[in-house]
């Protein structure tokens, strides 16, 4: 089995997620892909996220007509923070040899990741999939990773991407690119704009029907 397990807040979950899903799903033969919203994200703080329980729910609506997208409570059920090595660590003790993991993130995140717990590790159990704009993989480990670290990749032309000693890869993938992001979704919404074409149709509804995002509550 391959899995791409793709983490986030997902506040809202919107149609350049779900586009850069498929696409991904497809461009490396994936069976399916596995929505995981964060429940008590470690590098985001405040009061400004939306409760899990309407993160999920709007997840589960944007999933739920497409049989190659699932969804995963994970970090709901663990207590603490949203670590995604624990994650990883729970796929991989329930689905053991048999699941082969790509962990699929933004360029951004991928930037960041030397402030993830237990990042070193992290590279060794699975691989990733950095969904990137035009032109950004280059130089792109060198710039994530220190020296030492990113010299222990090669390039593997088979594959499309950096493989490690351990044998799991970094690909980087050039989705299709949408301007649309969640932060942008909820202003409009506080705004009083429309925000069909953005979110898929029952996620809108459910947003008016919750009365999500009306007003500012803090930083995401």
């Amino acid at each position: 089995m391959r899995w791409g397990l793709m983490g986030g807040t997902f506040d809202p979950i919107h149609l350049a997620h779900l586009r850069c899903a498929q696409e991904i799903l497809e461009d490396y033969s994936l069976d399916k892909i596995v929505f995981i919203p964060s429940a008590t994200p470690p590098l985001k703080h405040g009061p400004g996220i939306t409760p899990y329980e309407h993160r999920e729910r709007m997840v589960r609506l944007a999933v739920e007509g497409n049989p190659d997208f699932a969804f995963s409570d994970v970090e709901n059920r663990r207590r603490g923070r949203s670590y995604t090595v624990d994650t990883i660590g729970y796929f991989r003790k329930t689905f053991g040899k048999e699941l082969e993991i790509f962990f699929i993130l933004g360029q951004d995140a991928f930037a960041d990741i030397r402030r993830w717990k237990d990042w070193r590790r992290l590279l060794t159990l699975c691989h990733f999939i950095v969904m990137s704009r035009p032109g950004w993989r280059r130089g792109a480990l060198r710039r994530a990773l220190p020296a030492e670290d990113a010299a222990r990749f090669a390039y593997d032309r088979r594959a499309r991407a950096y493989r490690s000693p351990s044998g799991t890869v970094i690909a980087f993938a050039e989705v299709t690119a949408l301007a649309i992001g969640a932060t942008d979704i909820r202003e409009r919404v506080r705004q009083g704009r429309s925000i069909r074409y953005l979110v898929p149709d029952e996620v809108r509804e459910y947003i008016e029907g919750q009365g999500l995002y009306k007003q500012v509550t803090g930083n995401r």
